[in-house]
């Protein structure tokens, strides 16, 4: 099958220069018989003066999130100036997100196992096969790589098939286990939220009670958000996601110092809980990052400890639940598709052996309370990686690269250079 591009759109924006590229890939990497395509779009940002320094490909977090859209202060992330003093970045919308024939309800008149077959072709493995098809767009040799949380995720698959193509690799919380099942994962993640949470209440010891207060009008259906949501218990406990960033705390002491009768507890509640209905794939998909071989089978759900059971003021993260499919309004539409992804057997995308054969450079930030990726799990997979330097830190939270300075430190580490 033959890959196309349309015509690079270029942009001036202030001080940066905008080209715009879109591909059109196949959708099945691995079949290039099956002749279904999806177009793959990727800004590559450079300032004045920079048109010709190395590119720096962005993998987002998610899954299911775009690439950032702002490209200036205060709206843009903190790190791009960073970035653009020794690199053009390329913003790439990873297929299904933002440009790249993105995802959303109206793909559900599909019907649930049509819909559910296209996303299991929307993986990391397949990420990496659009930005090869890019790279060789751009006429780039070799380029690098910067991986949020599940971009590194992608990161690590890229590196276990197309080493050779990365120059140097950043990974900002995304050093994924590439051995371990998802009911490994989840099940310290919970160990990690307990953590998180007992922390939460020795600074804020009242707030138990009054998150116990409103699990218990959780549970008679008395939280109405505006969408329309009565707010289960477990989707209440879920705003604990929010210990996962730098700031969250503070998210979680002025949700909970609010009345639950009045707008602002419904409307701060709706926004600070981390899975809706903008980005359907976080949810449906979420479980599949870490399904290398697996079923993943409502993992979450099913490792729960006993005292997450007992103890309904023990806040969760990315725990997502079988019943939200049905309350919901948002996932409502989606539950067919869920269950089916839940019970696919998720093809293998990392390998441990070519990880270790990959020589790859760069450098890589661990954060030691990450709730979402463990310390422990990343730690053995930096193993792997013995050229790949690590910062293993407790300044920063799981969003530490939009939080401060991350990705300079993390160059200077890969070039051996002096931390400023």
């Amino acid at each position: 099958m033959t890959i196309s591009a349309a015509p690079v759109i270029r942009r001036r924006m202030m001080d940066l220069t905008l080209e715009e590229h879109t591909l059109t890939v196949p959708l099945v990497w691995s079949d290039l018989s099956d002749t279904r395509t999806i177009d793959v779009f990727a800004s590559v940002v450079s300032r004045e003066g920079g048109e010709d320094l190395p590119y720096l490909v962005f993998l987002q977090g998610g899954p299911g999130s775009e690439a950032p859209r702002a490209l200036h202060a205060p709206a843009a992330p903190s790190w791009l100036d960073q970035a653009l003093a020794h690199h053009r970045v390329v913003m790439i919308d990873q297929r299904g997100t933002g440009r790249s024939t993105p995802v959303g309800d109206g793909i559900l008149s599909r019907g649930a196992e049509a819909v559910a077959e296209h996303l299991t072709h929307l993986r990391a493995d397949a990420i990496v096969r659009d930005c090869e098809a890019l790279r060789a767009h751009l006429g780039a040799d070799r380029w690098n790589v910067l991986g949020q949380s599940f971009g590194g995720f992608t990161t690590l698959a890229y590196l276990s098939t197309d080493a050779s193509s990365i120059d140097r690799a950043y990974l900002t919380g995304g050093l994924s286990t590439v051995t371990r099942g998802p009911d490994e994962v989840y099940a310290l993640c919970y160990d990690k939220m307990r953590d998180a949470s007992e922390r939460y209440y020795r600074r804020f010891p009242e707030h138990r009670e009054r998150m116990r207060r409103l699990v218990d009008l959780a549970e008679s259906g008395d939280i109405l958000l505006p969408s329309g949501e009565v707010v289960s218990p477990s989707r209440l406990r879920s705003v604990g996601s929010a210990l996962g960033t730098n700031d969250g705390w503070q998210t979680l002491w002025q949700l909970l110092e609010l009345d639950p009768a009045t707008n602002a507890f419904r409307y701060d509640l709706a926004a600070a809980m981390p899975f809706g209905g903008r980005n359907p794939l976080y949810f449906v998909f979420h479980e599949s990052s870490y399904a290398n071989g697996h079923v993943t089978g409502w993992s979450a759900e099913r490792v729960e400890p006993a005292d997450f059971v007992e103890d309904v003021t023990l806040f969760t993260g990315e725990h997502i639940r079988r019943d939200w499919t049905e309350t919901v309004p948002a996932f409502q539409p989606w539950r067919d598709v869920a269950l089916a992804l839940a019970d696919h057997e998720w093809p293998a995308i990392y390998d441990p052996a070519a990880l270790a054969a990959s020589g790859a450079r760069g450098a890589a930030s661990v954060y030691v309370n990450d709730p979402y990726v463990p310390i422990e799990f990343s730690l053995e997979t930096a193993a792997l990686l013995p050229d790949l330097r690590l910062w293993v830190t407790s300044e920063h939270e799981h969003n530490g690269l939009r939080a401060g300075r991350v990705l300079e430190h993390l160059v200077d580490l890969a070039h051996d250079r002096r931390a400023r």
